[in-house]
């Protein structure tokens, strides 16, 4: 079954350079491109896509206001295309919050064969924007409070919990962090996500969530109440110091076609943390993370996936259940609380 595209972008070479990409792929087909809103509104209508490709900045309405409205009015599954920038960073996380299921930045003129891994890589995140499930999108407004957890106890525990996520992982690991108290286990994420927009995710949820949010430089000593989340551009691995462990940034191959992967930090936490690690995956689209959760799980660590009904995209935490990795299926509005009961029981 072919999915219908319908790209919007104030841009006509853009227009035309993104068409050109999408049909390359037999089972995608760009069934009309809109160069503002108004003019998208009407395509909608009459066209009816599967997947709507959406520029960050538009004239008249930009892509934010449109994005709102539609969702709103119409949802529809969204992938935003974004400039490789501070500002362009920050508006794709909002547009992720108001609903967007992805995200890609712009092509750059890197010679053929950089663009055709571009192509790829938009081809595949329209295939999994697709296959998603539409949310509902955040309202304007602080954050809820984090519920009450007897949190303390299991700060000492010794406990380490890491994260892994892809498609929707942006809300979900909100959610999750949301739920997690000021005091929380030293935790790391890794989350598919370009290095442009790292820096952005983590200042963003450390502007939101209880526990202190950075994007790992390498050597930081793991501490409770910090959140290390793996830079765009490196693997995120931990190493012994001492009688605590630092976070270590690799630049090796991408892994499962992802650098960071979600693999190489569960392979790390297996092999060095064992049994005091717990292993979370959540939302996103493929493998990454299954069999660095199998063998987290089977050097003793806790391990839980993300339930289908709440997933965006049910792949990664597919994977991993059906290769045995997963201990515990859990609903995303029940994990943070499951994840802490489980590292304060640790030292019960």
């Amino acid at each position: 079954m072919t999915t219908k595209v319908l790209v919007v972008d104030d841009s006509a070479a853009m227009r035309k350079l993104l068409a050109e990409l999408i049909n390359a792929a037999p089972d995608l087909e760009v069934v009309g491109a809109a160069p503002d809103a108004q003019t998208a509104r009407e395509l909608i209508k009459t066209l009816d896509p599967d997947v709507l490709t959406l520029d960050v900045q538009m004239p008249r309405m930009d892509g934010l206001a449109f994005l709102e409205r539609l969702m709103r009015l119409r949802p529809t599954r969204v992938v935003m295309v974004s400039a490789f920038t501070e500002a362009g960073s920050e508006t794709t996380l909002r547009a992720l919050e108001l609903g967007a299921i992805d995200f890609i930045g712009k092509p750059r003129a890197d010679g053929p064969a950089a663009l055709a891994e571009y192509g790829e890589e938009l081809a595949d995140k329209i295939r999994g924007a697709a296959a998603a499930r539409l949310r509902r999108p955040v309202q304007a407004g602080p954050p809820p409070l984090p519920p009450p957890v007897a949190a303390g106890r299991s700060a000492a525990s010794g406990t380490i919990i890491c994260i892994g996520a892809s498609t929707g992982g942006t809300e979900a690991i909100k959610d999750v962090l949301l739920g997690f108290p000021a005091d929380c286990p030293p935790t790391l994420i890794v989350q598919h996500m370009p290095e442009n927009f790292t820096a952005s995710f983590a200042k963003r949820l450390d502007s939101l969530c209880p526990p202190h949010v950075i994007e790992a430089k390498g050597g930081e000593r793991l501490e409770p109440g910090t959140v290390y989340l793996a830079p765009g551009h490196s693997h995120l691995l931990l190493r012994r110091q001492g009688a605590g462990f630092v976070t270590e940034l690799s630049d090796a191959a991408p892994v499962n076609r992802h650098r960071p992967s979600v693999d190489v930090l569960f392979d790390a936490a297996a092999q060095l943390v064992g049994g005091k690690a717990i292993g979370v995956i959540l939302t996103g689209m493929g493998r990454d993370g299954a069999q660095g959760l199998l063998r987290m799980r089977q050097a003793g660590a806790r391990t839980f996936g993300q339930n289908e009904a709440s997933c965006v995209v049910y792949g990664m935490p597919r994977e991993a259940a059906l290769v045995g990795a997963v201990e515990e299926v859990v609903p995303l509005d029940g994990m943070a609380r499951r994840v802490l009961a489980t590292a304060a029981r640790a030292v019960a």
